[in-house]
């Protein structure tokens, strides 16, 4: 986890919220890294490591309500309505293109401990549950805008599978990074709103480093496996 530093009076919420994604996001672990082309070819991710990217991801954010459908009903700030509709209806078009890059994948390669994974995540999906549905004012805001900020690097992994497995891929729509940024200091600017958007954020990325931290086992334990 990162050294960011704690939230202090007159912060500008927005640039916290940058400095963790930076730091604690999805484009600061190696393994999602791996899918990129430029990855050396000795550290670039199998079809079956795709493949497993893409299941195990479709079992945390696959289903529907998600994290911003659930922050939606959460949420009384009139600053953050608009940005929750575009945003909920975006994501339910990448929920479509998750299962649909999920299917073409092929199932997740059988890998020893498989059920214990699926309890993992089966855990992680749950906990975000509970995150973006907290009664905490900005907690479930903050979970919503992870997800919206860290998805661009997931996102990219999706790319490479369709690709990998003849799909075309899919347009994104999320609302951009700065969009979501100036919702984020809308909402904010009262202390303790700001600390619990900041929390929600670290928490879900939490959540999201811990699904590469079991990916990248998951393909380490298949290299050692026999033929």
């Amino acid at each position: 986890m990162s050294e960011v530093t704690a939230l202090r009076r007159g912060d500008d919420i927005a640039h916290i919220l940058d400095a963790l994604l930076l730091a604690d996001g999805s484009c600061g672990h190696a393994y999602p890294m791996r899918a990129n082309h430029n990855a050396r070819a000795s550290d670039a991710l199998t079809l079956p490591d795709l493949a497993d990217a893409a299941y195990y991801l479709c079992l945390l954010h696959g289903r529907h309500p998600g994290v911003i459908d659930h922050a939606a009903t959460r949420s009384a700030d009139n600053a953050a309505r608009r940005w929750l509709i575009e945003a909920g209806d975006a994501f339910a078009r990448e929920r479509a293109y998750l299962t649909q890059v999920t299917v073409a994948a092929g199932p997740a390669p059988s890998t020893a401990q498989q059920s214990n994974c699926e309890a993992i995540v089966s855990q992680q999906r749950h906990a975000l549950d509970m995150l973006a549905q907290s009664d905490r004012r900005g907690c479930a805001m903050g979970a919503a805008i992870a997800l919206v900020l860290d998805w661009r690097m997931t996102r990219q992994l999706l790319d490479i599978v369709a690709v990998r497995t003849g799909l075309e891929p899919a347009s994104c729509s999320l609302p951009d990074r700065l969009a979501t940024l100036n919702v984020a200091r809308a909402i904010g600017g009262d202390p303790a709103v700001d600390r619990a958007i900041q929390f929600g954020m670290r928490q879900f990325l939490a959540q999201h480093r811990g699904l590469w931290d079991l990916l990248e086992a998951r393909a380490a334990i298949r290299r050692q496996q026999p033929a």
